[in-house]
């Protein structure tokens, strides 16, 4: 039977979602890879979009100039000489920590995959849209979903490979912590930032992969939150130490900051910040553990201009329907 992936169709509509960084394992690069990122799926925040054949190409909805970018790369790399009406119906918040770029670029990758029946892969699309330089875990979001590992960036370059992917369990609710009048460091900075800092000391992300290897994937293994917040916490005040200097403290946000203070009074034992932040997280046992954090929050902290957010992690990747006129063709 042939791979509907490789069948061109009319329209297709891509929801990816968004992840968390829960941090790296090795910012010290000396055995011959770096980075190593650690990554979770969520289910709430999504890129949407809808990509139809057209005349000429045209992108609408949030974020479209950075979508009709991603659709210009790909049609002048495959030579593609039909347009496309790209409807962005929802985005997710750029250089919050949350991805944004990335599914973007895979979900308008994806989506021109699927008209034109090019059968790429997601690793391929990321390389080629220039995501992924330093982690793969958007790639495995996209993919597979769920909690993911990275192998680090090696000498060859490349998007990292995932090495580990593990179901997070179900029961267990991600309290987000937004700030919208903070962006996280992007672009030219985040690479300046990089340069900037000292390699971390070998002992330190020896530390960052003992607790990656017997805190964090057993305890996912197990449904043990103790073990693996436990893990993810002291991941998180190590990564976030080594990067104060450059976010001014171990959180990028001083609201957040103070919100995180908050949980761990409460005992919430598994906190951090995603990524470059401003977006802070907890992880908690149930779904009115979460609600009723999230409901203290709201009103201990009234002025802080945050949002909270009761979330599931997304154990299955990118959601993608093919569609021919009104009939639905093939989906994940």
């Amino acid at each position: 039977m042939p791979d509907p992936a490789l069948r061109p169709v009319d329209s297709v509509v891509i929801e990816a979602p968004a992840r968390l960084h829960l941090g790296f394992v090795d910012l010290n690069g000396s055995l011959g890879r770096r980075f190593g990122s650690l990554g979770l799926a969520l289910d709430g925040i999504a890129t949407r979009l809808r990509a139809t054949r057209a005349a000429r190409d045209l992108a609408t909805g949030p974020q479209a100039e950075r979508a009709a970018a991603y659709v210009r790369r790909l049609a002048a790399e495959y030579a593609l000489d039909e347009g496309v009406e790209l409807t962005v119906e929802q985005a997710i918040p750029a250089h919050a920590g949350l991805g944004s770029g990335t599914q973007m670029a895979l979900a308008v990758g994806a989506a021109l995959s699927r008209l034109h029946g090019l059968g790429l892969e997601t690793r391929s699309l990321a390389q080629l849209l220039d995501r992924g330089g330093r982690s793969g875990i958007g790639a495995g979001a996209f993919d597979q979903g769920g909690f993911v590992l990275d192998g680090g960036r090696g000498a060859g370059g490349g998007v990292p490979p995932v090495t580990c992917r593990l179901p997070f369990p179900v029961q267990w609710r991600v309290l987000l912590i937004l700030d919208p009048g903070i962006q996280g460091l992007h672009g030219s900075a985040e690479a300046a930032a990089f340069a900037a800092l000292p390699a971390l000391p070998e002992s330190a992300a020896g530390r960052l992969a003992r607790l990656t290897l017997m805190c964090v994937l057993p305890g996912l293994a197990e449904a043990d939150l103790g073990s693996f917040g436990a893990g993810i916490s002291e991941i998180q005040q190590i990564i976030g130490d080594h990067f104060a200097p450059a976010q001014g403290g171990r959180f990028a946000s001083p609201a957040v900051a103070r919100a995180l203070e908050f949980l761990y009074g409460q005992g919430v034992r598994c906190l951090g910040q995603s990524s470059w932040g401003p977006t802070g997280f907890a992880v908690v046992e149930s779904e009115e553990r979460a609600r009723d954090l999230r409901s203290q929050c709201e009103q201990r902290l009234p002025r802080a201009g945050l949002e909270f957010l009761v979330l599931q992690a997304r154990n299955r990747g990118a959601r993608v329907l093919a569609l021919r006129g009104e009939t639905e063709a093939a989906g994940r």
